[in-house]
Formats: C-alpha cells, sequence, structure tokens
C-alpha cells in the first residue's frame, strides 16, 4: 500500500505540474515586457512610462506568478524521488537537484518580486524604476548556474544507473546536458546589453525559455513512464508475496 500511494502521490504531483504550466504560459502571454522582451538599452523615461501605462497587466501577470511558479517543484521533486530509485553508487546527485532546484525557484521568486514593486508605484523616479527593472531583468536571465546544476546532476546520475532496466532511458543524459548547453549562455546577459546574448536576445531570451519548456515537457513524459513501471514492479511484488508457496 504504502509503494502504491506513492506512486498516485507522484501522479499527482505531475499532473499539478501540467496544470499550473498552462497557467503560467497565460501569464507569460499577459505580460506586456515579454511579447517582445524589453530591450535593456530603454532609457529610464521609457522604462517608467512602461510601467505607468501597463500598471494593471504587469500587477496582474506577476501576481499569477508569484502564487502560480512554485507549483512546479512537486514536478521537480519526482524527478529526485525517482533519482533516488537509481541504482547509483551514491543519492548526492538527486540532493544535488533537490537543492538546485530550490535555489531557481528563490531566484525566479525574487525576480517576480522586482517586477511587481517597480509596478507599485509607476509614478517613482525613473531612474529607479529602471534600477527596478534591470534587477528584475538581470535576476531573471543571467542566473543559470542552478539549471544547468541540475541537468548536470540529472546526467550522472543516468549515466551511472545500473538497474538492469534504468529508471530514465539512457538518451535522457544527453539530453540534459543539451538543455544545459542551451541554457548556460545567458550568464552572458549580466555584461552585455545588446545582441543575442542581452537579456531580450535570441540566446538569453527565446532559447533559454524554449530549452527549459522542451525540458519539462519531455520529462514529463518520461517521468511518467517511469512512474507506470513502478506501479508495475509494485504490483509484481504484492502479487508474489500474496501467491503461496507451492511445495
Amino acid at each position: 500500500m504504502p509503494d502504491e500511494m506513492s506512486t498516485t502521490a507522484q501522479t499527482v504531483s505531475l499532473w499539478i505540474a501540467g496544470v499550473f504550466g498552462v497557467v503560467l504560459l497565460v501569464a507569460f502571454l499577459l505580460f506586456p515586457g515579454f511579447l517582445p522582451p524589453m530591450s535593456p538599452d530603454m532609457t529610464a523615461q521609457q522604462v517608467a512610462a512602461f510601467y505607468r501605462d501597463h500598471t494593471t497587466m504587469v500587477r496582474t501577470s506577476m501576481v499569477i506568478f508569484n502564487l502560480c511558479a512554485i507549483m512546479l517543484i512537486p514536478f521537480f521533486m519526482v524527478i529526485v524521488y525517482q533519482m533516488k530509485r537509481m541504482a547509483t553508487p551514491t543519492q548526492v546527485f538527486a540532493y544535488a537537484y533537490l537543492s538546485a532546484a530550490a535555489s531557481g525557484a528563490t531566484l525566479f521568486a525574487i525576480a517576480d518580486l522586482f517586477w511587481l514593486i517597480a509596478a507599485f508605484r509607476p509614478e517613482r523616479d525613473p531612474q529607479l524604476t529602471m534600477l527596478l527593472n534591470d534587477l528584475a531583468w538581470m535576476i531573471f536571465t543571467a542566473p543559470v548556474g542552478m539549471i544547468v546544476a541540475q541537468n548536470i546532476c540529472l546526467a550522472a546520475a543516468v549515466y551511472l544507473d545500473r538497474r538492469a532496466e534504468p529508471i530514465f532511458p539512457r538518451w535522457v543524459a544527453p539530453f540534459s546536458l543539451a538543455i544545459a548547453a542551451c541554457i548556460a549562455p545567458a550568464a552572458a546577459a549580466a555584461v552585455v546589453k545588446s545582441g543575442p546574448f542581452a537579456w531580450n536576445g535570441a540566446v538569453s531570451f527565446w532559447l533559454r525559455l524554449s530549452a527549459y519548456t522542451a525540458f519539462i515537457v519531455v520529462m514529463f513524459v518520461v517521468l511518467r513512464a517511469a512512474i507506470r513501471r513502478e506501479e508495475s514492479e509494485t504490483t509484481g511484488t504484492t502479487v508474489g508475496q500474496l501467491d503461496p508457496v507451492m511445495p
């Protein structure tokens, strides 16, 4: 029974992430600073005007992000749980993945708050509004180390899994590393204001978000398959335990 409850909880966690993922997509579309992404080259007056003209939409989208983004954490905890089931020499990669996921959620919450603060008093000094906007975008875009660490830890765990039937397919390891490689260049957004590596650029914004979204979608499918295999293993074990021993 405990094992059956575990797989049920994992399934619920996956679908929670799926539901709130759709909500976050709506919030993404609502925030006028994402489509197209605001430019680092905007003047203080332009930034202040943006928050004055879009106060309601900024507040609405960021409140949704504030309430719902954390609901992706159960999804990552299912990954952690499945990593702990792997036949690896140590569970350190699972715990490192957990810590990195928690760090990423914290950083996103901070970026969200800075956007909200910028919209809280849109009449403030434009220079201060621009500072808050810079803080929000920089924190949202540049700190990608925790995501890279997550994917490297996942790849290492998949490579080291010695189960006869691995928890995750072997291709998940190179896939995770490829996602990390796509996301890592966004760190350059901290030092450039234009081009593909700026926070609104093709690499730092579009490639990073596209790669991260692809990772979540692919891992949703992979995790669902892993949970189903775990259910089958649990059912087989339970039946075996209940079968009488024949002489």
